[in-house]
Order: C-alpha cells, then structure tokens, then sequence
C-alpha cells in the first residue's frame, strides 16, 4: 500500500463553497455550532454537527445524531449542493490568515502505514472520542474531517504543489474568522504519480491536528477488513516549515490553599520573578508569564531548574517544565487530563483572555506558554513518546466540508 493516495473527492459544487465550509467539529461547542449554523441551511455543521437539528437537551453521543449526520449528508449530495469528483486526483489546499500562508496537499493516506507507525503520533487518544468519530465514519459512511499532517519540509513537493497552484483555483472562500480557504484539483497523471513517489520517499508523515480521526480511521479498516478505500483516510499534508503552532496556555481554578505572596515565594525557589505592567509573552520555551492577583510576572527558570531536562523531548517542552516545576509540586494537580482545577486556554484568544478569566474570578492565576516548536513535535513523535494534553494549537485551521473522502 503507498503511503498516500488520489481520491474521488466528495466537495462543494461551483458557487457552493462559501455556504458549506465551516469550522473543524471539535472546536466548536453545539450552542456555538447551533448559532453559527443559524439561517445555513447548507452549513457542512448540520453533518459534523448534527445535534444542532435536534432538541437542545439531545446527547452529542445519542444514536439520533449520528442519523441525522446520514440523513443531512445525503440531502446535501441529493440537492447537489455537494458532488463527487469522477476521477481520484489529489487536491493542493492552501490557507491564508494574518498574512501568512501555508500551501498542502489533500490527499488519503495508508491506515497500514499508520498502525505501522509511519504516520506518527505525539498524543494519546481519549477511548469516548475515538469511539464518536467512529459511529460517525459509520454512520455517514465518510471520513468528513481531514486529520492535518506535517512533512518534512522537502523542495520536490513544494515545488509541485506550487506549480499546481497556479492558474484558478477551484475554490477560493474566506471564511468569517477571516481564513482564506483555496483549492485546486490535481488530476493530471504524470503529476499524480510524482507526488505519490515524492510522499513515498519521505522517512515518515507526523499527524499534526486528528489524532482520532487516525485512530477511527484504522479501527474501521480493521473492522471491515478486506479490501477498499476504508484502508486510507482524509488526510492534508503541510510542509513542517509553513506551519504555525500557537501557545496553548493555562489557567488554574484556584491556589490550592495558598495566598498569592505564598505562590510568590514558592515559584521564587525555581525562577526569577520579575514583575510587568503589560501581559507577557513568553520569548523562550523555559519562560512563563504569569498573571496573579492582578498583576503580570515574567518568569525565567533557574539554571537549576533547567539542569534536569537533559535530552529528553519531552521534557523540553514548554508545557512540561510548567507542570513539573510549577503546577504539580505548587498546585498539586498530577493528572491535567482529569482534574477539573485546571483549564486551557488556546493562543488564538490572546493573553488577554487568560487576564479577563483571572479578573472575572473563572481562575485564581493563568500562565501563558511559549508555543511548542514544530521540530519538538517530530522528535517527540519519533521516539515514540507522547506530549502533555494540549500542547498545541495549530493554526489556521482545515474546513470540514472543503473535501470529504467516501468509503464505498
């Protein structure tokens, strides 16, 4: 099996793009979706969404939503609001926000190379979420979210995409988050065949956003076995170099019983403190910004604190140096995926979102991060490890609906 594929794209027809694109399922809450989806009725949230269509108090797990996830999506090919290619090709997906820009390629990729690790990982999937995006791979029979994938940056694919990105683009819709969202169909042979050569020469493929999605994916390959285009799913491939990963930042509930001087004092032991009068922005992955009972504090490590990282990829991270120096041992959470003192708080909402929590009593103090570095990312993955919980946040992000990838 290569490691990438052409596929028959399922996609918005001509003129049709701008009312169907809308946001990655998994970054929206159903009220959000429910409001944003209001008077669209051809919103590709009414399938990655579906609850929307029901009553408020319908569970996002129920059985219903994953029907009418079906029931949606076929409307939608019925009134040819949607329509699929005839011929597999590749498509170059290119996105544009705040001035930069980043050019990949939609394509479908090997679930063997996944389960084989060649499509490597850096984070570990929670059992609840893997097993939704697998009732609704099942049920609209369609892999509808593509996972984005990073690849090492590499001229000969570059090159190809830009060139196939230079005449009209197919689609080309800015969305009302301001993301310009372009594509373009590769249907050319000889250039199909040199990206597919170019992707298979490639020492590995690392998912930067859709860990579930993988790991859906390859649990349905193995349930329905045999062969078919069930055994790749929807992935878009971006050079490491092009893409931004944005601070993922933290708050904290409360002190865990401390005073504000008392949390001073505790973190003195590990960094110098040097208060601010305007929010911080970490300049360095050991650095922190803090903001507490009012007030801004840049903190940079010890070279103590530092000592004990070594060559450890994991323990290098941002995140890491934050909880094992600063949340555990201060404020005595140990497991950050469970524990309801702890929220996270993405880069895209500003330092000033982390100071509007704190001032509004939703969190006690809120630390801002350095954003983790792509080359963190690849060798976190390539030694097998995984990060802490979210430890990135990619942006821009991928539209549901832009292509869809059919099983059968």
């Amino acid at each position: 099996m290569s490691l990438i594929k052409p596929f028959r794209a399922l996609r918005p027809a001509p003129g049709r793009a701008a009312e169907v694109l809308a946001p990655p399922y998994d970054v929206l809450s159903s009220a959000e979706a429910r409001k944003r989806a209001a008077g669209k009725p051809w919103s590709f949230l009414h399938v990655s969404k579906a609850e929307i269509d029901l009553d408020a108090d319908v569970d996002p797990y129920d059985p219903a939503v994953y029907a009418k996830a079906a029931e949606n999506l076929r409307g939608m090919i019925q009134a040819r609001v949607l329509v699929r290619d005839d011929k597999p090709a590749y498509y170059v997906y290119r996105l544009t926000w705040r001035g930069h820009t980043q050019t990949g390629l939609a394509a479908v990729a090997s679930t063997a190379a996944y389960a084989a690790n060649r499509i490597r990982r850096h984070e570990y999937t929670t059992p609840a979420k893997e097993d939704d995006r697998v009732r609704q791979i099942e049920a609209v029979d369609a892999q509808t979210g593509p996972a984005m994938f990073a690849y090492p940056t590499t001229p000969a694919i570059d090159d190809i995409l830009m060139s196939a990105a230079a005449g009209e683009p197919a689609v080309d819709v800015t969305a009302d988050d301001g993301v310009r969202h372009q594509l373009w169909i590769v249907d050319e042979d000889r250039t199909i065949a040199a990206l597919t050569a170019a992707v298979e020469a490639l020492p590995a493929l690392y998912i930067a956003d859709g860990h579930h999605r993988s790991a859906a994916a390859l649990r349905i390959a193995q349930m329905r076995g045999g062969e078919g285009m069930y055994n790749y799913f929807l992935a878009v491939l971006f050079p490491q170099n092009e893409m931004t990963i944005l601070d993922y930042n933290r708050i904290l509930r409360d002190l865990n019983g401390r005073s504000p001087e008392r949390v001073l004092t505790e973190i003195g032991a590990r960094y110098a403190i040097e208060p601010s009068d305007r929010p911080v922005r970490p300049t360095g992955a050991a650095e922190l910004g803090m903001f507490l009972a009012g007030r801004w504090y840049r903190l940079r490590p010890t070279p103590g604190t530092l000592a004990q990282v070594g060559h450890d990829p994991v323990g290098r991270l941002p995140v890491t140096l934050l909880h094992r120096n600063i949340i555990e041992p201060i404020f005595g959470v140990t497991d950050p995926r469970r524990d309801k003192r702890i929220d996270f708080v993405g880069g895209g909402r500003g330092l000033g979102e982390l100071e509007r929590l704190v001032a509004a009593g939703d969190a006690a103090v809120a630390f801002a991060l350095h954003p983790t570095e792509m080359h963190d990312l690849m060798a976190v993955a390539d030694a097998g490890a995984v990060m802490p919980p979210k430890s990135t946040w990619f942006e821009p992000k991928l539209a549901d609906g832009m292509v869809s990838h059919m099983l059968s």
